[in-house]
């Protein structure tokens, strides 16, 4: 923790009271002690056969070390399926309310399900979020001869249009036959499922269906599966309802992926089938709204003539990009005039507007609008802030506790578990226990423990915390760290990158997550792919063997850094076009750069065919001016990260003119809050 924030913590009236009521009266030598003990008792408990982790268990319980438990679960995990259910109940008396005990009783439940013991799985059962539990415990009671209910036992389970685990299969058969839902349920399912694109869901749901009903819900599975394999078929099948279903879902899934097949085969099967009005609906959207997505000549013809009913917030989106990018600026105007009342409402189409004004030369209705947006602490209050000359309006609040919120919060076993996990660098097991405490607090106590996670540098559980809360999106401090400020300020400078910039980047992509990993294997505080880190290593001389090395914090954000200032190199040192490369990948911002280089960065930024691109850029730029705004109590003017696409740009330093930060109170406050855990790329 830097000695600023150790600082913060050890004034802070709650780590006074943290620290009398939760810390053991142990010297830091007896503590280390116990984690040492701990570590080795829990490799022994692993190994099969193995029974001397016991002394180890029995000296930690008895010096009430917090993560005891986890020794014994160690031990019986692997046994679960040799366990009878007194060793369970033992465990679950001895260590009751803990995550450990949770974790075996659930363990324990599947084992019992497998087996079909479904008195003891009763005996057991307590409600879970595991939806393979859940249907679990319903057929345990389907056994004992209870009748389900569809409102009080499936619905909740029934809604949506997820695939439902298979534990959840001869629950739906058996409810089905007792008449508990009826194929018209099925039908909704289906149609659910099929909208949202989900063939596993269809698939999952279509055998309980029978005869001409099973074989058209097959049809629609095919369909989402295979699309163009179903219209190239469906040119000689009856013109049912059903079978029109399952072609107008094939074509939503082609236009997906190739929305010049699927206006292909729409000339081809237009009049083959008696559309109905939804069928033909979901197709001409579907065509029109990726027929704007990949930027076709057709797409704003296109997406003008959709009938009413076919429009939604995404296709009068695409709307207003395809005009931007055609430089009509009136012709944006009427399709943002287009847009739903809760749309017109949003900062990004607010701010648009102000600027078409504004190039039109009509700033006098330009200017409410800007001085307005101002008022906002996001990307287009900080824009719009910039081109009507108004500082930068940032009002941080600080948190308010009470005493006895504190004290409970002080006494509460799971977060020490938590914060103990944490200091073994146990990182996956620290969340859990810290989700797991977060269940039994109330919104105030939930505060308090975030602000506390931020001043003894767990940062990001303040992150995620305070993002997601409506109520504390005005904790900067917490909520945008500055962490590793030395080591990010040197490595950002030897980069020749703002570390303003690098800071932003850290935030959007992991939020602080040390060991964050997305889908697509990056890795660390910067999301770095172990390809690209193994370069940047060799590179730049960097001590780098394998990709969990990027979990350490202060590699990463040497080996990201350095990342960060050879992908801006490539644009001319643009950080903005650097971050859509960051998230998207070099290859498709050169196609776009090739097809929309003329806009202006601001526009170009909003006609980004990726919505996740877009919005990244967008949060990285804001992140920037508030984490400029935390290192200098003011902030480089965001118009000048956005350098026009060609134009040279330089890194600020510390002597580069910043604009004034003020509180100005916002109507309704609004902000790029970003609090996904890392971007994937």
């Amino acid at each position: 923790m830097p000695v600023r924030a150790i600082r913060r913590f050890l004034l802070h009236p709650f780590a006074l009271i943290f620290t009398a009521l939760v810390a053991l009266p142990l010297h830091a030598a007896d503590r280390a002690q116990q984690r040492a003990q701990f570590r080795t008792a829990l490799a022994l408990a692993a190994k099969p056969q193995e029974t001397a982790w016991k002394r180890y268990a029995a000296e930690l319980e008895e010096a009430r070390y917090p993560l005891t438990p986890y020794i014994e679960l160690t031990a019986l995990r692997p046994r679960v399926a040799k366990l009878d259910r007194a060793e369970v109940e033992a465990f679950l008396k001895r260590w009751p309310d803990t995550l450990a005990a949770r974790d075996l009783r659930e363990a324990y439940l599947r084992e019992l399900a497998r087996r079909g013991d479904w008195a003891a799985f009763r005996a057991l059962w307590q409600s879970s979020a595991d939806r393979d539990l859940q249907c679990n415990a319903l057929q345990a009671r389907l056994a004992a001869g209870d009748k389900l209910d569809f409102t009080r036992d499936l619905d909740a389970l029934w809604q949506g249009a997820r695939a439902l685990p298979s534990a959840c299969d001869p629950v739906l058969a058996a409810a089905h036959s007792s008449g508990a839902f009826d194929d018209q349920r099925i039908r909704e399912r289906l149609d659910r499922a099929a909208a949202a694109g989900n063939a596993e869901a269809a698939a999952e749901i279509a055998p309980l269906l029978a005869g001409a009903e099973r074989t058209d819900a097959d049809r629609i599975v095919t369909a989402l599966r295979d699309p163009s394999g179903t219209l190239a078929k469906a040119k000689v099948w009856a013109d049912t309802t059903h079978t029109r279903d399952a072609v107008s879902y094939a074509f939503a899934r082609l236009a997906r992926s190739n929305s010049s097949a699927a206006e292909t085969a729409w000339a081809d099967l237009q009049t083959r089938f008696q559309w109905d009005a939804a069928q033909k609906n979901r197709i001409l959207h579907a065509i029109a709204l990726y027929r704007a997505t990949s930027y076709s000549p057709d797409a704003l013809a296109r997406l003008k003539a959709l009938p009413e009913e076919a429009e939604d917030e995404a296709t009068r989106e695409w709307q207003v990009r395809i005009a931007l990018t055609g430089g009509d600026y009136q012709e944006t105007l009427s399709a943002l005039d287009g847009l739903s009342e809760t749309q017109k409402t949003d900062p990004r189409w607010r701010y648009l507007r102000a600027r078409l004004l504004d190039k039109l030369g009509r700033k006098t209705e330009a200017a409410p609008i800007y001085a307005d947006l101002a008022r906002e602490a996001n990307f287009y209050g900080f824009l719009a802030a910039d081109w009507s000359g108004q500082p930068y309006a940032i009002c941080p609040s600080k948190l308010a506790g009470s005493d006895a919120a504190e004290v409970t919060l002080a006494k509460q076993a799971d977060l020490e578990r938590a914060y103990e996990f944490r200091e073994l660098d146990m990182l996956r097991e620290a969340r859990r226990e810290w989700d797991f405490a977060m269940g039994k607090l109330d919104a105030s106590q939930r505060r308090l423990a975030a602000d506390l996670a931020y001043r003894r540098g767990w940062y990001d559980r303040a992150v995620f915390a305070f993002s997601a809360d409506p109520d504390t999106q005005k904790l900067y401090e917490q909520r945008f760290p500055l962490g590793m400020e030395k080591h990010v300020r040197r490595e950002a400078r030897k980069a020749g990158i703002d570390p303003a910039w690098a800071y932003a980047i850290i935030r959007a992509e992991s939020a602080w997550m040390t060991d964050a990993r997305s889908h697509a294997d990056a890795y660390g505080l910067m999301q770095l792919l172990p390809g690209v880190a193994k370069q940047m290593a060799k590179a730049e001389g960097l001590s780098y063997s394998k990709a969990q090395d990027l979990f350490d914090p202060e590699l990463n954000v040497q080996l990201g850094t350095r990342f960060l200032g050879r992908m801006a190199d490539k644009y001319d040192g643009s950080p903005w076009l650097a971050s859509a490369a960051y998230n998207a990948g070099a290859s498709p911002v050169g196609r776009w750069l090739d097809a929309r280089s003329a806009l202006d960065p601001d526009f170009f930024i909003e006609t980004i065919p990726y919505k996740e691109t877009r919005e990244y850029v967008s949060r990285v730029l804001a992140f920037s001016v508030i984490y400029d705004w935390r290192m200098n109590g003011k902030a480089l003017p965001l118009s000048s990260r956005l350098p026009k696409i060609g134009q040279a740009y330089r890194a600020p330093d510390d002597e580069t003119p910043r604009k004034a930060v003020v509180c100005v109170p916002a109507a309704t406050a609004s902000d790029d809050r970003g609090t996904a855990a890392f971007s994937p790329r």
